[in-house]
């Protein structure tokens, strides 16, 4: 049994440092990870180190390495990169799966798993999204610092046997590896409903560049969190998303639960020129939605203007 974890940051680290745990009991596992510059040469040296709750493991897998021609045909795969990078890594990837390969997308956006599957014809793809906050301390060695990591998927069409039996196979590793998940038979509903939040979270903050604190504090950057917020239930409501109707006003409460000077990782890598960010997948990403269901996505067009002029890529 073959398994990748690509991209071995906070969110690929740590659910690929559970998943070794699976080695000292199950020589027929192969796990792989994908990492990159130092990160990746501390993890060949000395296995990765994770750190959480209480516990410190050092995590070692069969391979780490920067080269997809290295592994082999996979059974499972974790994706966990950020979306600029998305397309090139499926790319890498596409000779490696097969019809039953298996593949969980642990990205931001709501239109994830339509852009995996826009490269990868093949396979099975479960929905998913992720609520954890962890990252790399340092090279080789990720922290989660939030009570808990938990992912959310479900399958692609719920009516197909093959996806239900192949779910239960990685599901099982889950339960072995301890990691937390909930299982949604339409998990369009839980991604949509992280994506409305983190999306409007994240645009206003890169482009005040205000903590959370400061959002919760101000009249003027709630009330844009708050007409993003209807923007975006207005394309899941016109995509048959059913999304609760006070789901706004929930998510726009949890900044509430935020340190007051925590920042959003769109903010922080905006706020370094030249380095890529995820705009497309908040930002251009709505708009796109929104033109395609004739829903007016006007105040998130007035934020994301700014964040083009401001910051031109």
């Amino acid at each position: 049994m073959n398994i990748a974890v690509i991209g071995m940051g906070g969110i690929g680290g740590y659910f690929g440092g559970k998943l070794s745990q699976l080695l000292n009991v199950h020589q027929e596992i192969n796990l792989f990870y994908i990492a990159r510059g130092s990160h990746l040469d501390e993890i060949k040296k000395n296995g990765l180190e994770l750190e959480y709750n209480d516990k410190r493991i050092v995590c070692r897998p069969r391979l780490a390495t920067d080269d997809f021609k290295a592994l082999p045909e996979l059974d499972y795969i974790l994706i966990s990169v950020k979306s600029y990078e998305l397309e090139n890594v499926l790319k890498q990837l596409k000779p490696l799966i097969n019809s039953d390969t298996v593949m969980i997308p642990l990205l931001n956006g709501a239109d994830i798993h339509e852009r995996v599957r826009k490269v990868i014809k093949t396979g099975i793809i479960l929905p998913a999204c992720v609520y954890i906050i962890s990252f790399i301390e340092k090279p080789g060695k990720v922290k989660r610092t939030s009570a808990s990591g938990v992912i959310h998927l479900g399958s692609e069409n719920s009516e197909n046997k093959k996806e239900k039996a192949a779910a239960e196979g990685i599901l099982k590793l889950f339960d072995e590896a301890e990691i937390e998940y909930n299982w949604h038979e339409d998990p369009r509903v839980e991604i949509w409903r992280k994506f409305l939040f983190i999306a409007s979270f994240a645009l206003v903050t890169a482009d005040y560049n205000a903590t959370f604190g400061e959002v919760m504090e101000s009249d003027e950057m709630s009330s844009m969190v708050k007409d993003i917020m209807s923007e975006i239930k207005t394309i899941a409501d016109a995509r048959n998303i059913d999304l609760p109707d006070d789901v706004c006003e929930k998510a726009h409460a949890l900044g509430h639960k935020f340190a007051f000077d925590s920042t959003t990782s769109f903010q922080r890598d905006y706020r370094i020129q030249g380095k890529p960010d995820e705009r497309d997948i908040f930002g251009a990403a709505i708009i796109r939605m929104g033109a395609e269901h004739a829903v007016s996505t006007s105040e998130t067009e007035k934020i994301y203007r700014r964040i083009e002029k401001n910051k031109p890529l």
